[in-house]
């Protein structure tokens, strides 16, 4: 025979605490289906969330330094820009010195130094202005990877002093010849620094390909974590929303059975 107790109604109490778990499934279910998270607390998935953090710190870090790459490569165009009308006038001392250094010459000497030594001072603040007065380390952080985020390596100095062409004058024929050896080598010198300039602003290039490759696929990977699966939440969703239904009912069903009793007893 069935008992029935009438102080501790056992089929309503288990009928509360499933619908009690119903209830948290659906709150969950409903979360991650307005936010799209699959993780909206660190109680959802701890370890998750501490990979799927880590992801995005280094999404973070990836995308400053592309920020940084591009940065440099503004920079570097700049000294790219500024060595090519550097070259552009030690032609143009090369042309005087050959016109000075000719004995047939007809020129004033003295008008062609003139010339001579104001495209000097001219070769001067353009480096200045580009930063190449001295030899120096150019280096640009692009991600944490040790000793392997930064790109960067030397650049000489482009100004008459580093290219040996300071002290150079066309006032004779005799001094005039000297320059034009000195100039030959000054133009050697100059290509081996916008060779370097080259060889960064392509360094960085690559750089800033790798690390947007990299970005995709962090955040991908941290999609897969993060994220949550509509279509999956959705079944879920319609799941605890029947059990919802389903334990209402039943507790309703419980606790007139309780009444029931208490009725027989009157």
């Amino acid at each position: 025979m069935a008992s029935f107790s009438v102080v501790n109604n056992i089929a309503a109490v288990n009928a509360q605490a499933n619908l009690a778990m119903t209830n948290i499934g659906l709150n969950r279910s409903m979360a991650r289906l307005t936010s799209g998270l699959r993780i909206n607390q660190s109680g959802d998935d701890a370890a998750g969330l501490a990979v799927a953090n880590s992801h995005r710190s280094t999404v973070a870090v990836l995308t400053q330094g592309i920020r940084n790459a591009n940065d440099g490569l503004s920079v570097l165009q700049i000294k790219d820009g500024a060595l090519n009308n550097i070259s552009t006038l030690l032609d143009r001392l090369a042309t005087l010195a050959t016109q000075s250094a000719s004995a047939s010459s007809s020129v004033n000497r003295t008008t062609l130094d003139l010339e001579f030594q104001d495209v000097l001072s001219e070769i001067d603040r353009e480096a200045s202005v580009a930063g190449l007065t001295a030899s120096g380390g150019f280096s640009v952080f692009v991600s944490s990877n040790g000793s392997n985020g930064s790109v960067g390596g030397t650049i000489g100095a482009a100004d008459a002093t580093g290219l040996g062409i300071a002290s150079l004058d066309v006032s004779s024929a005799s001094n005039a010849a000297t320059a034009l050896t000195t100039l030959a080598t000054a133009v050697t010198s100059l290509g081996s620094v916008q060779a370097s300039v080259g060889t960064i602003e392509n360094r960085l290039m690559y750089a800033v390909n790798l690390a947007q490759s990299q970005i995709v696929n962090t955040q991908a990977a941290e999609s897969r974590i993060r994220d949550a699966n509509i279509a999956e939440e959705s079944s879920s969703l319609t799941r605890y929303q029947i059990l919802t239904q389903s334990g209402i009912a039943v507790l309703a069903q419980a606790n007139q059975s309780s009444s029931a009793v208490l009725s027989l007893l009157r």
